[in-house]
């Protein structure tokens, strides 16, 4: 094949993953009309200064989605604390365990650098996720003005189509990107550029030219270069298919979390948007209709004698209507409201209120506080409590945290080791080489589970307190050290707190050396004693 007819086949190929999923995209702008107005742009064109949700009545909604779409960042990633931390299955000594401590605070300073825009992207995110079920974000090194570091963007989902590999995981990324020529040439270089792009920069160096990014699998890749990475990222224009920039590449940029999930569909939904929709599109209509009764009984519609009052009927506050003299009946015979049943406003308001109680539940917001511990409640209740937030908030907090949180933070590790942010590999701990970093999360589910943990740890002590009293030998039974080292790193006890086993047992086997020595200078105390005793009494014989 030759450049151009492999190049256009992959376009092709991008071409239709975007015109299979022309469908999602009505479903995504109706759902952005009713709680994300902003973001309403897959199916139209949001105009700069243009208003938003015009055709609302309440903001409800909206408020609801802010909320949850807020909670990701505050709850899940906030920046004051250390909210993620690298482990590795198995590895308990204390070298390793502080050189996770410091890799896991190298790459927070990497990620909440200024110019990184993370918390930026994070906040597009959190609220792509909540209203769509997912979001696209990008994790790249970027070098300008003489700096390098990390860059994160959020894309629109109407922008980007992929597709599934055979483990289910986002394998084909096909985005478009319009860029102008002016940031063409200075991201890539004069020579990426093409002739045409050479006299559109003349002419007009904003001009924007449609590009697409795509990253498939090497063997997907039909070109005369031959890769050795796994994955090959491509530039196109695809008015003339002219390639900008075709290199391999070992790590995916997009991170595409996914909140809920259906077989056969690469595409996720959000399970909050799903529930909340019908109740959104009611609650419109309710309030339409409250705003129409509530105006009509506050400015009553009015009944007048045809030709016997002149001039308008005044029916704003302190307004006079007059009336012909010709006419002899009296003045509220002449013009007089309507006579209204009001009685079914306070239902309608009951029925908006419990329409609010359903929106807050489809969105999690009524699973999201920690349960309230009072004076009376026994450690049994406290713990019942906590198993139950646990079992509501486990849906909301659980995928955010191994695909949202759990793939931003795996993507940007890669991409930093692969940068040479951590040292070389053969400068790293013996048992972490070769080894699978994994992440652990700060969050309030995570905070009940290890205040459960902490809460097991003092029912069993005092279990085993009450069990000596009859049987001394059962406080043998717990290893003390591994239960308190267990719930301290539970708890979120730094490393460098604690010593490591062998500092420990160094420690106990000098202590007890210490003993063992202070034991027999005692004894020889005792023993200079005696023989000291025996003379006094041989002088007095």
């Amino acid at each position: 094949m030759s450049m151009q007819a492999h190049i256009k086949a992959l376009i092709d190929q991008g071409d239709s993953l975007f015109g299979k999923r022309g469908s999602l995209l009505s479903l995504w702008q109706e759902l952005g009309r009713h709680f994300y107005p902003e973001r309403a742009s897959f199916t139209e064109t949001i105009y700069v200064g243009e208003e938003f949700a015009t055709d609302l009545t309440t903001s409800y909604p909206l408020l609801c989605r802010r909320e949850l779409g807020n909670t990701f960042g505050s709850m899940l990633r906030p920046s004051d604390i250390d909210w993620f931390k690298q482990t590795v299955e198995g590895v308990t000594d204390h070298e390793s365990k502080a050189w996770l401590e410091w890799a896991t605070k190298t790459q927070k300073r990497a990620m909440y650098d200024r110019r990184a825009q993370f918390v930026r992207a994070t906040k597009e995110g959190d609220h792509d996720y909540a209203a769509f079920g997912q979001c696209v974000v990008t994790v790249e090194v970027q070098n300008k003005d003489n700096w390098k570091g990390l860059l994160y963007r959020c894309w629109h989902l109407r922008d980007v189509a992929w597709a599934e590999g055979m483990d289910g995981s986002v394998e084909c990324v096909h985005h478009k990107m319009p860029m102008t020529v002016y940031n063409i040439r200075r991201q890539f270089g004069d020579k990426a550029l093409s002739e045409s792009m050479r006299r559109k920069l003349a002419k007009d160096p904003h001009c924007e030219i449609q590009l697409r990014r795509i990253v498939v699998p090497a063997d997907m890749y039909e070109g005369e270069e031959k890769f050795r990475t796994p994955l090959v990222s491509l530039y196109v224009d695809c008015e003339d298919g002219h390639v900008i920039e075709c290199v391999g590449a070992r790590i995916n940029p997009y991170v595409i979390p996914r909140w809920q999930t259906v077989s056969g569909s690469q595409y996720a939904y959000s399970p909050a948007t799903v529930c909340a929709l019908p109740d959104a599109r009611l609650i419109q209509a309710m309030t339409l209709t409250l705003l129409e009764a509530g105006e009509k009984a506050a400015n009553p519609p009015m009944l007048g004698v045809q030709e016997m009052i002149r001039g308008d009927v005044s029916v704003f506050a302190g307004g006079v209507t007059w009336v012909d003299m010709a006419y002899d009946g009296k003045l509220r015979e002449v013009l007089e409201p309507i006579n209204q049943d009001k009685s079914g406003l306070t239902f309608g308001l009951e029925m908006v209120r419990d329409k609010r109680a359903e929106l807050r539940s489809a969105f999690f917001l009524d699973k999201l506080d920690l349960p309230v511990k009072t004076g009376d409640m026994t450690a049994y209740e406290v713990s019942q409590r906590v198993r139950e937030y646990i079992r509501g908030a486990l849906p909301l907090f659980e995928p955010v945290e191994t695909d949202y949180n759990g793939g931003l933070c795996e993507r940007t590790f890669e991409v930093l080791l692969q940068e040479g942010a951590f040292g070389t590999p053969d400068t790293f701990p013996r048992t972490l080489r070769d080894s699978d970093i994994q992440y652990t999360f700060t969050s309030p589910l995570r905070d009940a589970i290890d205040k459960q943990k902490g809460q097991i740890f003092l029912e069993g002590a005092g279990i085993i307190s009450q069990a000596m009293a009859l049987d001394p030998s059962v406080g043998s039974i717990p290893d003390a050290k591994v239960v308190l080292r267990d719930t301290l790193e539970g708890i979120g006890w730094p490393t460098k707190w604690t010593r490591s086993e062998e500092d420990v047992d160094r420690m106990t086997q000098a202590q007890a050396e210490q003993a063992q020595q202070d034991q027999l200078l005692e004894q020889m105390q005792q023993g200079a004693q005696v023989v000291k005793d025996l003379g006094g009494v041989e002088a007095v014989a």
